[in-house]
């Protein structure tokens, strides 16, 4: 199936593994696509993925990614060496938190692609890098990140299949037809009418700070990640003991919230821009292709965009080649918008501060439609 030839890599390694499950063939009779999938579009994107391969685009280009994480590694030295030559003052302590947060938030990008498999051509090494990358450059377990983004990647918007929108209805209410849906029944666990106000001071500075911390070290323990653990808690090692050398306790804690809070906003209005304005509903059980394009937008192209966002302002192709190295985004981008025009299929692309806006209109428009409906149903 597409999702299959979409997640794997090395297909006849997976194969080897799939071969004592087979029960059999599908009947002859049976039908091969289901009643609500688009079979024209599915064949289409079959022989767009079939062109992808034969243009190299799933090819990656390692000196690209040798540079990005040469260009982390020497952020991160750089933020330390400000404080041991300028001081710990404020000006020298405010420069070194941006220069780390930019090191940070890049490395969650390069962790991104090697998690993904789309860095190297090897499971292996795109594993071990990976453990480096976001075990101990970010303190984060690369199992846990593997295990939730897997899930988002399958069912993106699909309440309940998607963890990257659990925050419904606990803390925000999404989507249109949810928030009618939380108005007719008469719940209430915040004050979505000022969800839009709230997101501010909530989800962006905290997600990181709080619940991705508590919860990375609890999956990676409860499901026994040994290894990540250990990685894991070289950065704290590390982390303390450079900076703990320079910083007395208040301001080395203040330091390290700090950064978090800034690593998280930059991280939450980014990842978020292509999904929460897009339809967010229970799995229709829609084709890959209508799976992907329904719950995701573009964001226009730039140097500073792609790196930025490194390189999720090509969501829509990022979703559909998931394992396609970043730096081809833009080669297939042309292609997919012509399929999407060729089945009158809606391709969103939007400037960078428009596609931040529409978060929060999304979430205004959200809260408005569960008020009226908790107040006149």
């Amino acid at each position: 199936q597409d999702a299959f030839v979409a997640f794997h890599v090395d297909k006849g390694l997976v194969s080897k593994y799939l071969k004592p499950l087979q029960i059999g063939e599908l009947a002859p009779e049976e039908p091969s696509v289901e009643p609500t999938k688009n079979k024209m579009l599915v064949e289409d994107f079959r022989e767009l993925r079939a062109t992808v391969e034969k243009m190299g685009l799933l090819q990656p280009n390692q000196l690209f990614f040798l540079l990005l994480l040469a260009h982390i590694l020497l952020l991160d030295t750089a933020a330390w060496l400000i404080l041991v030559y300028f001081g710990t003052s404020l000006i020298p302590f405010v420069i070194s938190l941006v220069v780390l947060t930019v090191s940070q938030i890049q490395a969650s990008w390069l962790q991104h692609d090697l998690g993904h498999l789309s860095v190297f051509r090897t499971t292996k090494w795109n594993h071990l890098l990976h453990k480096f990358v976001m075990c101990h450059l970010i303190g984060a377990s690369a199992k846990w990140w593997t295990l939730l983004h897997s899930q988002h990647h399958a069912k993106p918007n699909c309440f309940r299949k998607d963890p990257d929108i659990d925050m419904h209805p606990f803390l925000f209410t999404l989507g249109k037809k949810f928030s009618v849906e939380l108005g007719i029944k008469k719940k209430k666990y915040m004050p979505y009418n000022h969800q839009h106000k709230y997101f501010f001071i909530t989800l962006p500075p905290l997600l990181f700070p709080t619940y991705f911390h508590c919860h990375t070290f609890y999956i990676a323990y409860t499901k026994g990640y040994w290894a990540d653990l250990a990685w894991m808690l070289s950065f704290y090692v590390r982390f303390f003991f450079i900076y703990g050398s320079l910083l007395g306790i208040k301001s080395l804690l203040a330091y390290y919230f700090i950064f978090r809070m800034l690593e998280s906003s930059w991280f939450v209005w980014v990842s978020q821009m292509n999904h929460i304005p897009m339809d967010i509903y229970y799995d229709k059980n829609l084709d890959w292709v209508s799976t992907q394009l329904q719950a995701t937008c573009n964001v226009e192209q730039s140097l500073f965009n792609d790196w930025f966002t490194g390189h999720l302002n090509f969501q829509i192709e990022h979703h559909l080649f998931p394992t396609m190295p970043r730096h081809n985004f833009w080669k297939v981008a042309p292609l997919v918008k012509s399929l999407c025009a060729k089945h009158g299929i809606e391709y969103q692309c939007k400037p960078l501060l428009t596609a931040f806006a529409d978060i929060v209109h999304s979430l205004k428009n959200s809260g408005e439609l569960w008020l009226d409906a908790y107040l006149h149903k």
